[in-house]
């Protein structure tokens, strides 16, 4: 019944919709749609002027709604072109991005740096102060916050909680930008260098230089030693809208190009697939959460090579693909078992998707 409901709905959005032409022009970067930064105003699209397969939409739903999605948003142009929602879940439920957030992190790191606040090459010592980790101080000043943007810091992964960023959790393994591992606990410690580092702290830098310029709803909530943030399946799909703009939002330039090539391009050659805390398709290899292990082939083989993503635990998706001026939205439990950023449920995903587009 609950299905029934859904694609009711979903045919309710496309005869409502605010474009009427009946012939579909791709519109550019320069004007693409942005929703105001209040209220619950948006524009949408007709899937049929798209020119996407509409009766891969039904078998979609049918994948949704059987690998516990709660919500899900694309958007094509900024405007939107497909939103429901499943298994009891409705649009002012507010999702965890678990470690899709990291990217709103890494967002934030570049626009303190243009600011003035921080250079990726300090040391991290320089903000967090001598003994934050448990290794030698000449060990504990090669890090820097480069290496924590890439996951390249060094820890010992090896032994104790990877989540742990007290300072005896802390301890040597490698030379910084020596081995590429998801070790989340050196990126935690980004936001409490952001508190050292702007005036304000985290906390106020986020909401007044990021959050509030793009109507973004929610907050970060403390979870044992992760702070995850908690949206709207619609404020994820602004940030990603964000980003598909290159960190301009309108008319307002919020992070530079510059920054945010890098952010999103490799970083290093040791996992390809990794920028600053996003993910990358269309790359040669890739390495795992948990794992040493190097894999060939790019992440997502079923997706758009220039697909970047924030991935959470647990099957949170942001995905951002330029070529196709679009943005996508996934939220709910894991599809399948939990597990940590890229799981097999991306490629199953998209193997439905590239069937409608």
């Amino acid at each position: 019944m609950k299905f029934i409901v859904a694609l009711l709905g979903l045919l309710l959005l496309w005869s409502c919709s605010s474009d009427t032409d009946n012939i579909y022009m791709p519109e550019t970067e320069e004007n693409l749609y942005f929703p105001p930064l209040t209220g619950s105003s948006w524009k949408t699209l007709n899937p049929v002027n798209l020119g996407w397969n509409t009766t891969g939409i039904t078998e979609l739903e049918t994948f949704l709604t059987q690998t516990n999605t709660e919500a899900f948003i694309i958007l094509v142009n900024g405007k939107i072109a497909f939103e429901s929602y499943y298994n009891g879940s409705a649009a002012t439920d507010l999702f965890p991005w678990n470690s899709a957030g990291k990217t709103l992190t890494a967002f934030t790191v570049g626009i303190a740096e243009q600011q003035g606040h921080l250079n990726l090459q300090d040391k991290t010592t320089d903000y967090l102060g001598r003994g934050w980790t448990a290794m030698l101080p000449e060990q504990e000043d090669a890090i820097t916050l480069s290496n924590q943007l890439t996951m390249t810091s060094g820890g010992n992964f090896t032994t104790g909680d990877t989540g742990c960023y007290e300072a005896n959790c802390l301890n040597y393994r490698s030379a910084p930008g020596t081995e590429w591992y998801y070790y989340n606990a050196y990126y935690t410690l980004l936001q409490p260098v952001l508190d050292a580092a702007t005036p304000a702290g985290f906390d106020s830098f986020f909401k007044t230089e990021l959050k509030d310029k793009i109507g973004l709803d929610g907050r970060w909530i403390t979870l044992g030693y992760n702070n995850v943030y908690f949206s709207t399946a619609r404020g994820m799909a602004r940030f990603g809208l964000l980003n598909l703009n290159k960190g301009t939002w309108d008319i307002t330039n919020i992070l530079n190009t510059e920054y945010w090539r890098k952010m999103t391009t490799t970083s290093q050659e040791l996992n390809p697939s990794y920028g600053y805390l996003w993910w990358l398709n269309g790359k040669s290899s890739y390495k795992l959460p948990g794992s040493t292990q190097t894999f060939t082939g790019k992440l997502i083989p079923n997706a758009p090579n220039d697909l970047i993503a924030g991935l959470g635990a647990n099957d949170k998706k942001l995905y951002v693909i330029p070529s196709k001026n679009m943005v996508i939205v996934r939220q709910g439990p894991a599809a399948d078992e939990e597990d940590l950023g890229p799981t097999s449920y991306d490629n199953e995903l998209w193997e439905k998707l590239k069937v409608i587009f």
